[in-house]
């Protein structure tokens, strides 16, 4: 009776160790049960995120300045491709005035470029129409004088003989009237026309608003104003650093003594506290903030100028903002979601 007693013990046992190892009526989770019902929604997010992100669709329509166009191309196109793939972003160039009319009227562009500032009676004509405009600067530009490859003796001039050659009582009509050592041919001044903000920002900020000298040649397309001096060894011309950067083979870039000797344009002396400062100048993006907040995308594609823009303006020839400037953007932009 006892041997019976103890083989049944010791089946029993046998059966409790059995269960115990597998586990059986436990309703504790294992480590690896609990770490998978945690980790579950964490996943979930990201998928939705993920998910809302790639759902955008629509167009988003640019236009305004030159100056600004090869950067902000190279942006959208980046945004384009990398992010918003169902988004259509287009760029136009017809200048910072000519696409201010544009932008300001009802169903007008999402943005405009501008390579100056929103003029007082542009921001009361979006005022008397009821449009919010946000003013973006997108990099810092440094005005650039170009002449030709075999133009050898300007390569290095004084802001007062820049100036000498574009202003109507400047006095100068030849290379000879700057400097009596220089050739004793007509100079050819050439520029951009009244519809760019680099014309408009020569008129008020260099010339100071003084008339420009008969003869001079303005020009709608920055490509024209390029050729113009490539082939003429007597132009002289001026846009913003971008084109210089983009012609290099065709083009000098004179280099402009401030008064502490000649200063040559580049991403290391554009800069408003830096070497060439004086002929340097911000230049923008205006957002209509209404469209902004009724198309997502119009808003997507702010806030991905805003935060990538300085990786682009190297390339494009501009010099970056400061990082402390850029974040207020973006604050800016996420408090309209």
């Amino acid at each position: 009776m006892n041997l019976k007693r103890y083989v049944v013990f010791l089946v029993m046992a046998a059966l409790m160790v059995l269960v115990t190892a597998c586990g059986g009526g436990s309703d504790e989770p294992t480590a690896a049960e609990g770490t998978d019902t945690e980790e579950a929604p964490v996943e979930n997010t990201e998928a939705d995120a993920n998910e809302e992100a790639t759902s955008l669709d629509g167009s988003v329509v640019v236009d305004g300045s030159g100056t600004v166009y090869p950067l902000m191309s190279l942006v959208a196109e980046e945004y384009m491709f990398t992010e918003q793939e169902n988004v259509s972003v287009e760029v136009s160039r017809a200048g910072t005035s000519a696409g201010f009319g544009r932008f300001l009227v009802d169903n007008g562009t999402d943005f405009n470029n501008a390579s100056r500032e929103i003029k007082e009676e542009e921001q009361a004509e979006a005022d008397e129409i009821g449009i919010e405009v946000k003013e973006m600067k997108v990099a810092l530009d440094g005005l650039t004088f170009v002449i030709n490859k075999e133009n050898d003796w300007a390569t290095e001039l004084t802001e007062e003989e820049l100036i000498s050659i574009f202003h109507s009582e400047g006095g100068v009509t030849k290379w000879s009237d700057i400097r009596p050592d220089f050739p004793d041919e007509e100079i050819h001044p050439m520029g951009p026309n009244e519809n760019h903000g680099t014309y408009e920002f020569f008129y008020e900020n260099v010339l100071d608003k003084a008339d420009l000298v008969d003869g001079v040649n303005l020009q709608q397309e920055y490509s024209t104003l390029v050729n113009l001096v490539s082939e003429d060894v007597n132009a002289i011309a001026f846009f913003g650093f971008g084109y210089y950067v983009n012609n290099q083979e065709k083009l000098t870039a004179v280099s402009v003594d401030f008064g502490n000797g000649p200063v040559e344009p580049s991403l290391d002396t554009i800069g408003e506290d830096a070497e060439y400062a004086t002929f340097t100048r911000p230049v923008f993006t205006y957002l209509n903030v209404d469209m902004a907040k009724e198309k997502p995308q119009v808003l997507d594609f702010a806030l991905y100028v805003a935060k990538n823009v300085n990786d682009f303006a190297g390339e494009a020839g501009f010099a970056p903002l400061p990082d402390t400037e850029v974040q207020e953007y973006i604050d800016f932009l996420e408090g309209l979601k």
